[in-house]
């Protein structure tokens, strides 16, 4: 097992946040990540294998296209920064 360690002092400061703010956005995108792999496994034991596969297929080009797009935007330089906070 390995160990990571994280000074949240510095990580809020950087992000311009207070820790309680960190802490509350952290706890935010842990329930999000929750209720979104819950609500998954119950669409998934109801629907179809051949449905799921094929909106993985669909979910793998879109993150491929984007892929694409990231990667001649860094290949751009100090241009396209505007451009980037757009991405995501």
């Amino acid at each position: 097992m390995a160990t990571l360690t994280i000074c949240l002092r510095e990580w809020a400061r950087r992000r311009s946040m207070s820790i309680n703010k960190l802490m509350e956005e952290l706890a935010t995108i842990s329930i999000t990540e929750f209720d979104a792999e819950t609500r998954f496994r119950s669409l998934a034991a109801r629907g179809s294998a051949k449905n799921g596969l094929a909106l993985l297929d669909k979910l793998d080009a879109a993150f491929a296209e984007k892929a694409k797009y990231y990667l001649a935007w860094r290949g751009q330089g100090s241009r396209a920064v505007k451009r980037g906070a757009d991405w995501g």
